[in-house]
């Protein structure tokens, strides 16, 4: 098939959408129609190129009500009024942010519609019934990985919409693993795509320091499924041995159940929970750390380990979900067993008996690995080609 230009519609609710979906776009706009269709009004540094479409803000009333009269206004859907003006007096926000999106997609007439987690799959299940439009889903993080197998109900729902979506773009192989089991058949279309990284804007630090004590970092919110309580507990342990370090988690600041935990294990003078932080200043952070900690129970493949890889700061992480696709152990970083703060804390005493040779080894092989497995051209390429093949099959 001729690659042809596509009108692309990419929803996750939000003009403010994640770093992969932001690199995505920008490779995305060179040959294709893109539209972010979101619940804003604006976004303060919009992607060159992107086409932005209000559905209404949660935030003001009053644009909420310019944007939805607006809308009808521009596509001339002058019978509209009426009803919209009563739904507007009763307050019906959600009814009218479908109808809003409904008339986008109207005027839109996207050639594909790429949802970004299972949890917006209900504002388009009028799309995926009538099977007009293709729509492509993205399995990653906790929607996928976690909900749907402690939620018995959320799993009996993305069972009952999952036949009805084109096609399944996963972020490791472990994740869509995770989605056959939720839903599975001989020609289902799942292609596993990595996350890219624009790599010239992440340089290699050459100028690495194992420092002492040893600076150790872990980013990523405060939730249950970091298992940020097992690398406390190994922190614990490395100070009961005499082992001179300092720990500092990202994303950490505010939980009371961290806070909790660090006074009760006497970590006070040892563990620094912090506010979250732009991306530029997680990168200083990560170039003046010693190393990476990633204690998850449960991952696709963590933008925070491939952009640690790429910085080249060296990673201990648990071998959960699609990690060890990302690190293999003793060669490009170090894996050790979920739910385990004495095999957390070896590998950390084992990491500070290594040679300066042997961690700057880890490290070039971890840079060549995200050279190889995540860049960002790839990236754009393999969604484009999930794009075309659920295109064509569409086609009449």
């Amino acid at each position: 098939m001729k690659k042809e230009r596509l009108k692309i519609i990419i929803f996750d609710g939000s003009f403010k959408t994640t770093p992969f979906i932001n690199r995505l776009v920008k490779g995305l706009v060179l040959n294709h129609q893109v539209y972010i269709l979101g619940f804003n009004e604006k976004l303060a540094k919009p992607i060159y190129g992107v086409r932005y479409v209000s559905l209404g803000s949660n935030q003001s009333k009053l644009m909420f009500t310019v944007t939805t009269l607006g809308k009808l206004l521009q596509l001339k859907k002058f019978n509209l009024l009426f009803p919209t003006l009563k739904k507007l007096i009763k307050g019906k926000r959600q009814a009218l942010q479908q109808q809003n999106l409904d008339l986008a997609l109207k005027n839109i007439s996207p050639d594909i519609i790429h949802l970004q987690w299972p949890s917006v799959i209900p504002w388009f299940e009028v799309v995926l019934m009538e099977q007009k439009i293709p729509v492509v889903l993205s399995q990653r993080g906790f929607h996928s990985n976690v909900r749907p197998f402690v939620d018995e109900a959320n799993f009996e729902y993305l069972n009952k919409w999952y036949p009805k979506i084109a096609g399944f773009h996963s972020v490791s192989k472990a994740i869509a693993a995770n989605g056959n089991r939720i839903w599975n058949a001989p020609k289902k279309i799942d292609h596993v795509i990595y996350t890219g990284l624009n790599l010239d804007e992440i340089p290699f630090s050459k100028n690495y320091n194992r420092s002492n004590p040893l600076k150790i970092l872990s980013i990523g919110r405060a939730h249950w499924i970091k298992g940020y309580d097992y690398a406390l507990q190994s922190c614990k342990i490395l100070l009961e041995k005499g082992v001179p370090f300092q720990y500092s988690i990202i994303g950490g600041a505010g939980d009371e159940e961290l806070q909790f935990l660090v006074d009760n294990l006497g970590l006070n003078n040892y563990v620094i929970l912090q506010r979250r932080k732009p991306q530029p200043e997680v990168f200083n952070l990560m170039q003046e750390a010693s190393l990476l900690l990633m204690p998850s129970l449960e991952e696709g493949i963590p933008n925070v380990v491939v952009e640690a890889m790429a910085i080249g700061l060296p990673v201990i992480s648990t071998d959960c979900g699609g990690v060890p696709e990302l690190i293999t152990n003793d060669k490009d970083g170090w894996l050790v067993p979920t739910r385990n703060p004495q095999a957390l804390a070896g590998a950390i005493e084992d990491f500070l008996g290594l040679s300066l040779n042997k961690v700057e080894e880890v490290r070039l092989a971890a840079r060549k690995k995200v050279e190889q497995q995540h860049n960002e051209e790839q990236m754009v390429k393999g969604m484009e080609e999930l794009y075309f093949e659920v295109v064509v099959l569409k086609k009449p």
